[in-house]
């Protein structure tokens, strides 16, 4: 004979729950899994477009602005000067897009995200931290040289920004030093430390022996960043001081 169907009355309290877990009495969320891909496919094209363009594009802007050791003309053709009003254009575009969307990507993320270092201590945890802190005095930074070194000249002045005017400042205005070399500092992390996880989250190194080569390869991209970068500094400091007579 057929037992007949039991009641959820009936059943124990141990099957009851059970069945509970088994059954998903909490269901996946509908769209859940398409918000996971979404944020995925965000983070990956935030990774691409902060380590594509605007990675290459610091790389030979820090290279332009070394050109300050050889004089103030050398400075001016270097940094400022365009073979084409197009050419200007396009590079603006270049640089202010993808910097536009990942710094609304990098705002999600800082105000989304808590560290945990006092909990887990880990060397991991420590960079993701310096990631965040950098971050955020980046953006900053970003956005006061972008202003007083680029549109404010042409839009206020109508001619590029001067290499006598930044030299000058430089070297006479204690704290634009400090921001500007806290401000490359960070930006040399933050980019060295960027190509590192675009290349572990886009597949590009997945071994153990990739990954610890891959370390490696990032501190000495900050290094070499942070030198270029410094010596930028440097050579305008030291062309903001007097003349001797």
């Amino acid at each position: 004979m057929a037992t007949p169907p039991t009641s959820s009355r009936h059943r124990s309290p141990a099957r009851h729950a059970n069945e509970r877990s088994l059954g998903g009495a909490s269901p996946r969320p509908v769209g859940a899994g398409d918000n996971v891909r979404s944020e995925f496919l965000r983070a990956r094209l935030a990774s691409a477009v902060a380590v594509l363009p605007l990675g290459f594009w610091t790389f030979v802007h820090l290279w332009h602005n070394l050109a300050a050791l050889q004089g103030g003309e050398a400075w001016q053709v270097a940094v400022t000067q365009y073979s084409h009003p197009v050419a200007e254009a396009a590079t603006g575009i270049v640089v202010l897009v993808p910097l536009a969307i990942h710094g609304v990507w990098g705002i999600g993320r800082l105000a989304s995200s808590r560290p945990n270092n006092a909990k887990y201590r880990f060397y991991t945890n420590l960079k993701y931290l310096l990631q965040r802190l950098s971050a955020a005095g980046v953006l900053l930074f970003l956005g006061a040289h972008l202003w007083l070194a680029f549109l404010k000249p042409r839009i206020r002045e109508g001619h590029p920004e001067l290499f006598a005017a930044i030299a000058e400042e430089m070297h006479f205005h204690t704290p634009t030093l400090v921001v500007y070399v806290l401000g490359t500092l960070g930006v040399s992390y933050h980019l060295a430390n960027g190509m590192q996880t675009f290349c572990m989250g886009w597949g590009v190194v997945s071994s153990a022996r990739g990954l610890r080569r891959l370390e490696w390869v990032a501190i000495a991209l900050f290094l070499v960043l942070l030198a270029m970068s410094w010596g930028a500094v440097y050579a305008l400091y030291a062309a903001g001081a007097p003349a001797e007579r």
